[in-house]
């Protein structure tokens, strides 16, 4: 008779790893909405990001580099969880927390309030820190064998 054979979580559990798929993908879906509204609608996009006046005529195609950004990160975060590279991500997160901190810097450099800087963009890399460093410290299973009683003679 063989051993029998027992899987046993390392760390974390079923429900963490659905609330980190679910935060990487609220994450994205986002960031992805905040990017296709600034290539879509760049007249009522800016209002939300915290800066006034915004860039009129040729520097208005700011926003279109914005929507671009946003949509190749939003991109990246779902190919990786389709591909279940989840630790990958965790580092793709841990790396793009950069963005809402630098948007957040540049509200308050040019004009915005720290309100806006507070509320919109460091909340946002908080969450995406979050949801890296969940992912990062998410523990796959591993087979640990178990003792099994001998058949008494």
């Amino acid at each position: 008779m063989t051993p029998m054979t027992a899987v046993t979580p390392v760390t974390g559990s079923r429900a963490r790893r659905r609330l980190t798929t679910a935060l990487a993908v609220l994450s994205a879906a986002a960031v992805l909405l905040f990017g296709l509204n600034f290539l879509l609608n760049p007249g009522g996009a800016p209002q939300g990001f915290g800066i006034a006046p915004w860039p009129q005529g040729n520097a208005d195609g700011y926003f279109a580099v914005k929507g671009v950004r946003d949509v190749a990160v939003a991109s990246t975060v779902f190919l990786l969880l389709a591909l279940g590279q989840r630790r990958a991500l965790g580092w793709v997160l841990l790396v793009d927390a950069v963005v809402p901190l630098g948007d957040a810097l540049t509200v308050i450099t040019h004009g915005g309030t720290f309100g806006t800087a507070l509320g919109v963009h460091m909340s946002a890399a908080a969450l995406v820190v979050l949801c890296a460093v969940l992912l990062l410290t998410e523990g796959g299973s591993r087979a640990t064998p178990q003792p099994h009683p001998s058949p008494s003679a």
